[in-house]
């Protein structure tokens, strides 16, 4: 009986130390909106249009063009990113590409999804798909494990016939990220995001001359970026403490017995 109410009272603790991580680590669904998208992409790494995660950007080009967005993404986010390419009526068979750079300009390996696809002849569109590694909050210098900060995202067409080439199409562009939590927790945090985006402005001086500069990108997960030492991984440490204190007891209470035997003589006789 005793350890029964032992047991209990463990799971009771665990289940309350455990509500609250597991809500901090889903994901939260906020109503996208679109209206606030970015309508054109840049032409390379300087130009990259910024980009929200959970926003739909959308863009017209040419086959042959080659289109740049950039987002952030924090430690502990699973990035996915999601691109759509609408082709012209009538066209051969083509073969388009989705690449995805961090800060440094690295390319970043897809886990899983189709980043190159080949598109039929005369089919309507078609759809790319690359989810990344989880983003790291620390890693060695000879690593190329993706870390907090900008991250670019390439999107053109590797093959195609020349006869193609400068036809029409649009684009729909769109990044998602899940939260990992404290299983992808890593001991050590960047002193900064890896951020040296560098985003090309235009501005004009008092003779209504324009003139172009360059400085670092502004964009940044919402709430800013993370800390880098708290996780949900410290609520799962102290609860498989408390655990193992429980058992300990447990196993103590039920080993002890009821005392000393009846048969045993009191010391002295």
């Amino acid at each position: 009986m005793r350890i029964t109410r032992v047991l209990s009272t463990a799971l009771l603790m665990a289940g309350l130390a455990a509500g609250p991580a597991v809500a901090d680590s889903s994901p939260s669904a906020s109503p996208s909106d679109d209206s606030s998208a970015p309508t054109q992409a840049g032409t390379s790494f300087r130009t990259a249009t910024e980009l929200d995660q959970d926003r739909q950007a959308t863009a017209s080009g040419s086959t042959g063009d080659y289109l740049y967005w950039s987002f952030a993404a924090d430690a502990g986010q699973r990035p996915t990113v999601k691109a759509t390419v609408k082709l012209p009526d009538t066209h051969a068979g083509e073969t388009w590409q989705l690449d995805v750079y961090d800060g440094l300009r690295r390319r970043q390996a897809c886990q899983y999804g189709a980043a190159t696809r080949t598109a039929a002849q005369d089919s309507a569109s078609l759809d790319l798909a690359c989810t990344l590694r989880t983003v790291r909050a620390w890693s060695e210098t000879w690593a190329n494990d993706p870390l907090p900060g900008t991250y670019y995202v390439r999107l053109t067409v590797v093959d195609l016939p020349s006869s193609d080439l400068g036809l029409p199409v649009s684009t729909e562009v769109r990044v998602d990220s899940k939260d990992i939590g404290g299983s992808a927790a890593v001991d050590g945090s960047l002193a900064q995001p890896l951020t040296p985006g560098i985003a090309v402005k235009s501005a004009s001086d008092e003779d209504s001359s324009s003139s172009t500069s360059a400085a670092l990108s502004s964009i940044e997960p919402d709430g800013g970026w993370s800390s880098g030492w708290w996780s949900d991984r410290w609520v799962w440490t102290g609860v498989g403490g408390v655990l193992a204190a429980l058992a300990g007891i447990g196993g103590y209470a039920l080993t002890r017995g009821s005392g000393r035997p009846r048969r045993v003589p009191p010391p002295g006789m």
